[in-house]
Order: C-alpha cells, then sequence, then structure tokens
C-alpha cells in the first residue's frame, strides 16, 4: 500500500494521495489540486476516484476541482446530500483501487453524514489503514458543536459509539484522520503527528479513555476553542458543489492578482473592498494604509482572514516582499476558504502609497519592560487581552478586559473612551490584528509585541490573577 500524506499546515487539516497498480485515489483534498496531480503523476499513476469522509466546514473541498481536472469520480457518504454528481456509499459499501479494497464504515458523530474508509490490502481479511476523517484523530476526536446547539448533543453521543466502533479494529491498523494539529476541528491541542496506529491510540488518546458515555460528553464539551467566522459558510457551499478554479488551483503560478495604485485602492476602499495587509506587525505599526488591518502572512493567514472579514467580501491586498512570492502564499489561502474575490494589491506598497501624497496611519509597538512599568505605575493602561477564552480562564492580567481578537469586530464600540488600549495576546501576532482593527475605528491603541500575557505574570510579580 502506497499512502503519501499532505498537509495543509494553516488549517491543521491532512490530504492523502492513495496509489495501488497506477491508480490513484485522493481523499479529503484541498481546492490546490496541483499538489496532488504532481504526486499521482509522480508515481505514475492516474487519480481515478475522489473520496470524501464528511462535508467539510473548514476549508472548500477539491473534490469537483479534482473531477474537473481529471475525471475521477467523486465518492462520499450517501447521506452528505450533495448536489453534484457523486457516488453515495453507506456502511459496508465497497470500492476497489489497484488491488486494493476500500470498505466504507458509518462513523457520525464530527458531522451526521461522517463516514470513515478502511483499506484491504489483496485478499486480507484485516484493513491495513483506516482514513478515519474528523472522527478518531491523533490524540483526540473530531469536535461535534459545529452544526450548533441543537445537534451537539446527539452527534456526541454518536461521536462515542463511532470511537468504540474503530476501536475496535487491530492494533496494526494505520490511523489516518483528516483534521490534526492546528486544526479548529478538534476538541483541544493535538499532537505533532499527523498519523498514528490504533496500538498507540489505545495508549494515548482520552478519547478512548472516557470510561462511559456520560463522561465522554463531558470531556468533549469541555474547553472548546472559538473557530472562524467563515466554517457557517462552508458546508452549503462544499454540499452544492464549489466553483471550479480550473487552471488557477492547479498551478497557482499562472494567477496574477491585478496590480492596484494608490488612487485604484482608495477607490476600492470606498466602494467597501476590504484591505488586507500581510506585512510584519511591526512595519503595519510604522505605517500602513488608513482602514487596513494587519493579518500576518504566515500558514494562519486565511483562518484570521476569514475570522474578521465578513465571508463573500471584496479584498484586497498589501504584501511583504517579495511581492510574487507573497501574492501566490495570501491567494492561495484564501481561495481555499472561499474568497474569491481578490480584487488585487497594491503595487508598490506603502511606499507607493505614501509617495502619491496620502496620508498613513501608524501606532505605538511596546515590550513587556515597558508593559511592566506602565502597569505599576499610577497610569495603569487599559489592557486588552484578545487570546481564547480558555486561555484567559487559565491566567490574566488582574484588571484587564479580556475580548477575543475574532469577537472583535463586532465589539470595537466598547473600547471607545476608554483612552490608549495597550493590546495583548501571547506573542503579538494576534494583538497586531486587534490592534488594527482598533485603529481602523479610531481608537487609540498601543501594541505589546514579542510577549504576552504568560511572560507578564511570570516577570511581572505582584499583578498576577492566576486561574479562575
Amino acid at each position: 500500500m502506497d499512502v503519501e500524506l499532505v498537509v495543509t499546515a494553516g488549517l491543521g487539516d491532512n490530504s492523502y494521495v492513495l496509489v495501488s497498480e497506477a491508480e490513484a485515489l485522493v481523499v479529503d483534498p484541498q481546492r490546490d489540486v496541483g499538489r496532488y496531480l504532481e504526486i499521482a503523476a509522480s508515481k505514475g499513476a492516474v487519480i481515478g476516484q475522489v473520496l470524501e469522509t464528511h462535508v467539510h466546514n473548514d476549508y472548500v473541498s477539491g473534490a469537483v476541482e479534482l473531477r474537473a481536472a481529471t475525471g475521477a469520480e467523486i465518492v462520499g457518504p450517501a447521506g452528505a446530500g450533495y448536489g453534484f454528481a457523486h457516488r453515495g456509499v453507506a456502511d459496508g459499501d465497497e470500492l476497489k483501487v489497484g488491488d486494493l479494497r476500500i470498505v466504507a464504515v458509518a462513523t457520525p458523530g464530527h458531522t451526521p453524514e461522517h463516514t470513515s474508509y478502511l483499506v484491504y490490502e489483496g485478499g486480507s481479511d484485516a484493513p491495513s489503514a483506516a482514513f478515519t476523517g474528523g472522527s478518531l484523530m491523533v490524540g483526540g476526536a473530531g469536535r461535534t458543536d459545529l452544526l450548533g446547539p441543537a445537534f451537539t448533543d446527539g452527534l456526541t453521543r454518536d461521536q462515542f459509539r463511532s470511537l468504540r466502533r474503530l476501536a475496535a479494529l487491530p492494533d496494526a491498523v494505520a490511523v489516518l484522520p483528516t483534521h490534526g494539529a492546528g486544526s479548529f476541528c478538534g476538541t483541544g491541542p493535538a499532537p505533532r503527528e499527523r498519523t498514528s496506529t490504533l496500538s498507540e491510540e489505545r495508549v494515548r488518546n482520552p478519547a478512548l479513555a472516557a470510561p462511559d458515555e456520560e463522561t465522554f460528553v463531558r470531556m468533549q464539551l469541555s474547553g472548546l476553542l472559538a473557530y472562524p467566522a467563515y466554517y457557517r459558510s462552508m458546508a452549503p457551499i462544499n454540499r452544492a458543489g464549489p466553483a471550479v478554479l480550473g487552471d488557477l488551483m492547479p498551478r497557482l503560478s499562472k494567477l496574477r492578482l491585478s496590480k492596484l495604485s494608490p488612487e485604484q485602492l482608495e477607490r476600492a476602499m470606498a466602494g467597501g473592498v476590504a484591505v488586507v495587509d500581510a506585512r510584519w506587525r511591526v512595519q503595519f505599526a510604522r505605517a500602513h494604509v488608513p482602514g487596513s488591518i494587519n493579518v500576518e502572512l504566515d500558514d494562519t493567514f486565511g483562518s484570521y482572514v476569514g475570522w474578521v472579514v465578513p465571508f463573500g467580501s471584496p479584498v484586497a491586498l498589501v504584501l511583504p516582499e517579495p511581492e510574487g512570492e507573497a501574492m501566490d502564499e495570501a491567494a492561495t489561502q484564501l481561495l481555499r476558504i472561499g474568497y474569491d474575490r481578490i480584487e488585487g494589491y497594491l503595487a508598490g506598497g506603502v511606499k507607493a502609497w505614501r509617495a502619491s501624497g496620502r496620508a498613513v496611519g501608524s501606532y505605538p509597538v511596546a515590550g513587556l519592560e515597558e508593559l511592566c512599568r506602565r502597569y505599576r505605575s499610577s497610569l495603569r493602561p487599559e489592557v486588552l487581552d484578545v487570546r481564547q477564552q480558555a486561555e484567559w480562564d487559565a491566567g490574566h492580567i488582574e484588571g484587564s478586559r479580556h475580548v477575543f481578537v475574532g469577537d472583535l469586530p463586532g465589539r470595537v464600540e466598547e473600547l471607545a473612551g476608554a483612552g490608549e488600549v495597550w493590546a495583548v495576546c501571547g506573542t503579538g501576532h494576534r494583538a497586531s490584528l486587534a490592534s488594527s482593527l482598533l485603529d481602523r475605528a479610531g481608537i487609540q491603541v498601543r501594541l505589546v509585541d514579542g510577549t504576552g500575557v504568560r511572560d507578564f505574570l511570570k516577570h511581572c510579580a505582584g499583578s498576577i490573577l492566576g486561574p479562575s
């Protein structure tokens, strides 16, 4: 059995290319399908089938895109309600890839239709691997609350039974999940390992250690992190069938965004286009296009844009150098989550904006020492902690205010009149996004960078509030 893992780090997701006898099957593909085409070609195989474990909530599926590129058949859960041509499978249904036999196993929980797939080699009666999607994950299980409170309890109990069913597989079975470290589709921190075996999971996975269903339900629904706002738009798109981007996604280097002059960008902003500046946070703080927001271009860029920019909004970019490389990465991440209306990028960046005679925005940046010194003074600042609720609960700065960065666009007015707001998180990444949102709203702000709440609690003794 030849399986190649394809990791999309920013979304915390795995896809797989399974090859046997020059036939290839792709499991849970992302929209940028060039990766799968290249892997299959390198192995001398033709992609004949695309396998979906569930209707994805965290990214636009690449199944339709792969079919357009290869003619492959799309195979997925019969209960998914897909609005496009596909082969629906139910528990016990089989398909073939070369000399491999793939058997569908109903594993509802993460979603109602969720289906795992067991891989049997040759004439073996025991499976070699299981594509477990968002059911059994490395060190955990897929969360069950993404469809809303009305479904959560029932899906959590389904997940308990599904995990017990998977746990009955032989020790040597490879566990090949779709969600892993970095994904908000899991219930908690996951190990760095992307794949595992049943024997390893029996030892380390707390989701398999729950002694009974009620305990599992309590564990599964405790301490869940907030997930990006764009999630609510993914399932309807994936159920209906995403728009096919064609040559754009197989070879993203073909993508050439429009170069916008300062005048064009200004006009676009007046028309409602959201401007996302992907540069380093300190560069942004020193000089930026007024009204733009700062989401640094790293693996999480797409997720955070999807948290604070309303889904479906047109987006224009200000890019770090080199612009061409940054353009490809930023556009790929946005297209993966369905932000298809990318209007272009500011050619020449902020230098060009400033050279055109247009004003730039700015705000100050502070480090740990300055925050400690100011906090201990008689002029204690208004500290805004923008971390997740679970992080806040584990310990926070006494007297600080908590608004998670993903919620901040709808709560900015709460900070009006607070004076200068010092935005802090864990390292400065989320605080920078928060600072740009406050700055856009006309609120005086100072970014705390290169440090965060945990450092403050460790080094600024006498001014902490421990776990609550």
